[in-house]
């Protein structure tokens, strides 16, 4: 039987045969107002109260893809070794896990999701494909095949206008304009300004899933130019499911920026975002795979790039190679 001190080094260092499939993996989990501390047993939350007593809860750190840190919470390093020895992706976030602040990336993360994207980023054609189908992924009529991205655009464009137009006479406020000015915040209706903070939760969490995932926020398919700009892609896809109409139903409300954050970390979890999220981005940048995400996304080796067989494997020397 193995020493106490081996086995808690087995479970702090697992095997890449003690991870589960990504199936199985919760995927995100987000805590807030508590300690996480490794201790014998493994990772755990704690929590004091008023008269000294701490309770535990412990987490399930094979099982965790991202770990979502909100406000009031502290990490110890070994807590934060173990996480990242099983490849979970720490993000620090605003409250309700909206608002990405930073985030870790496990060495051991693939970079399978990174490669996809870039791959079709890079070339026009393919690039031109994925921004067809965010705008299509928008759309609930049918969309001619070979529709130009002008008209796509174009399309997008009248379909959200329509959205205005219904909700504002749906909450009786009369014609609306979106308005996005920082310099003249305070003199924005209600509307516009829980629809500009309902927006910023949601970049936050799309952000938090990219880090999971490994992709990179910055190399956007329709937006570009900032280093957000896929944020910004991703997030346009749900607008009209979840943040329009969530600011149309503060019209009258006397905080709009307080009660949209509230009301949209409420929506979070009925609208099940963050699984929803995970998929479309797969989907989008995999989209010949029907399970482009079957198993769990770490990798032990790293290999060399090579452009006839793919990759080759690394911490050999090559010499005799080249003869």
């Amino acid at each position: 039987m193995p020493s106490p001190s081996t086995a808690r080094r087995r479970i702090a260092a697992p095997t890449l045969a003690m991870l589960p499939r990504i199936g199985d993996s919760l995927s995100f989990l987000y805590a807030d107002v508590v300690r996480i501390v490794q201790d014998d047993t493994g990772v755990c939350a704690e929590t004091t109260s008023a008269d000294g007593e701490v309770a535990r809860v412990y987490l399930p750190t094979s099982l965790v893809s991202c770990l979502l840190l909100g406000p009031g919470t502290s990490i110890t390093q070994p807590a934060l070794t173990t996480f990242a020895r099983h490849g979970t992706t720490v993000v620090c976030t605003g409250s309700g896990g909206v608002r990405c602040y930073s985030a870790t990336t496990p060495d051991s993360l693939t970079t399978r999701w990174l490669e996809r994207q870039v791959h079709q980023w890079a070339e026009e054609d393919r690039r031109l494909e994925v921004a067809r189908q965010m705008y299509l992924m928008r759309f609930t009529a049918n969309v001619p095949a070979g529709t130009p991205l002008n008209k796509l655009r174009g399309l997008e464009g009248q379909r959200m206008k329509a959205l205005y137009k219904l909700l504002a006479q749906q909450h009786k406020i009369g014609r609306f304009r979106r308005v996005y000015d920082p310099a003249a915040w305070d003199t924005q209706d209600p509307v516009n300004l829980a629809l500009s903070s309902a927006n910023t939760c949601l970049y936050g969490i799309v952000h938090s899933a990219l880090a999971a995932l490994g992709c990179s926020p910055a190399l956007g398919f329709v937006h570009q130019g900032k280093q957000h700009a896929f944020v910004y892609d991703i997030a346009d896809l749900y607008k009209a499911d979840l943040t329009v109409p969530l600011a149309f139903s503060l019209h009258d409300s006397t905080d709009p920026e307080r009660d949209a954050r509230r009301d949209f970390r409420r929506d979070l979890h009925l609208f099940r975002l963050l699984p929803r999220i995970v998929h479309d981005i797969q989907s989008l940048l995999a989209p010949d795979e029907s399970e482009p995400m079957e198993e769990r996304q770490e990798v032990e080796l790293v290999n060399l790039w090579d452009p006839e067989v793919g990759s080759v494997p690394a911490g050999i020397n090559y010499a005799t190679s080249a003869d």
